[in-house]
């Protein structure tokens, strides 16, 4: 089954739960219609730098082009958050026919069956791109410090470093 949005209202990663205890959705509005899936951390802050990249790229080659500037989306996801499916993989392209960039969200595989999975496409603008960007890099951040001497995020309960032996900072 394929899901498609162009121009979407709304195209943001948000999260839901306490830092250590977050999880992560990608989430589209448009119209009435309300679609979210869940993520990973790390394809949220993949996808973010990928499309920061993308963006700079366009602009290189084409600088003319118009990028409109999204006001900041800082409002929390909407509910209900009810996760269509898990994101396996993603891929992005500029479609310069439409000068827009297109995002696809493929579901996680489960091996068992033998069909296709859901697809999600969403074409959105080169502000969009940076708002969804500039969003995402601020939820991705809001989670628990990293340790000073390791790098691990610090658990509110305790921190066994593993660089000072396994004592507790």
């Amino acid at each position: 089954m394929r899901h498609e949005f162009t121009r979407p209202e709304r195209f943001i990663a948000g999260t839901v739960g306490q830092p250590g205890e977050r999880a992560f959705y990608l989430q589209i509005r448009s119209g009435a219609r309300l679609f979210s899936v869940a993520v990973e951390k790390a394809q949220v802050q993949a996808i973010s730098a990928r499309m920061e990249i993308m963006v700079s790229e366009v602009r290189k080659a084409n600088p003319l082009i118009n990028v409109e500037k999204l006001s900041i989306d800082d409002a929390p996801l909407e509910t209900p958050i009810d996760s269509e499916f898990a994101i396996g993989a993603m891929s992005l392209s500029w479609n310069e026919e439409i000068q827009l960039i297109c995002v696809e969200l493929f579901e996680l595989e489960d091996d068992e069956e033998d069909s296709e999975g859901e697809v999600v496409e969403i074409n959105i603008t080169l502000g969009m791109a940076t708002s969804f960007s500039s969003r995402s890099k601020a939820v991705v951040n809001a989670g628990r410090l990293p340790c000073p001497f390791c790098g691990i995020p610090i658990d509110p309960h305790g921190h066994l470093c593993p660089r000072a032996n396994g004592y507790r900072r």
